[in-house]
């Protein structure tokens, strides 16, 4: 295990995974809560994300990167950040739940997507369904997806492969001591 790796894994295990009953945004419940906005918008830990996320999707060839708001916001940005500290550009973006009403009325904001390469993220997820709504939205506007990646697998992974898309994680649940 690489440095940054085994100091990501230890901040998630401290700052993030929380011990009681929870409804997932899935709608299941859950005897634990892994919080990774605790990780993905701390100072110490943001830069790790991104230089990780980067690491496991490596062998993909992607130009911008983000999913749905809020979750992805967080992680797409850290990745750009990693990408330029790399000399590489990478741009970011968000997926809304909807288009705006207003203004340009994009349901993806950010720099054009249309054309472009895309991979879509997340922090974590257990069923798959907000990246697999954000590869929809993307796909609507013109983006070819190339895959799907996550810092924590929780449980997607038969969705996200039966959609098709090649699927990256940094972590899985065994390596929080949850699986």
């Amino acid at each position: 295990m690489t440095d940054a790796r085994e100091a990501l894994l230890q901040q998630i295990k401290d700052k993030a995974v929380v011990h009681g009953k929870v409804t997932l945004s899935s709608g299941l419940e859950s005897d634990y809560y892994i919080d990774l906005r605790r990780i993905t918008l701390d100072g110490d830990a943001a830069p790790l994300v991104g230089q990780l996320m980067l690491d496991a999707t490596a062998d993909l060839d992607y130009e911008a990167v983000g999913g749905m708001t809020a979750g992805a916001d967080p992680v797409a940005t850290s990745m750009l950040h990693a990408a330029a500290a790399r000399g590489r550009k990478l741009d970011a973006f968000f997926v809304r739940k909807a288009a705006k009403a207003h203004g340009m009325q994009r349901q993806v904001e950010g720099p054009d997507v249309k054309g472009r390469r895309v991979l879509a993220v997340d922090d974590t997820s257990t069923t798959g369904g907000s990246p697999l709504a954000a590869v929809e939205a993307l796909r609507e506007a013109g983006a070819e997806v190339v895959g799907v990646a996550v810092i924590v697998e929780r449980g997607a992974a038969p969705a996200i492969e039966q959609a098709g898309l090649p699927y990256y994680q940094v972590f899985g649940l065994a390596d929080l001591d949850l699986g």
